[in-house]
């Protein structure tokens, strides 16, 4: 998700193109919190493990 997040913001800033670096940042800030309470081990959305 970050990784996703990381593609659309670059893509849009340099199209020039307001909604994909908005929703770029916004999967960048919950990726980063999904991994950071994944890491610390508690569960999220009732799983421990992504796979």
């Amino acid at each position: 998700m970050i990784i996703l997040g990381i593609i659309l913001a670059l893509i849009g800033y340099f199209a020039s193109i307001p909604i994909l670096t908005t929703i770029g940042v916004i999967l960048i800030i919950v990726g980063a919190i999904l991994w950071i309470l994944g890491a610390s081990g508690r569960a999220v959305g009732g799983r421990t493990h992504y796979w």
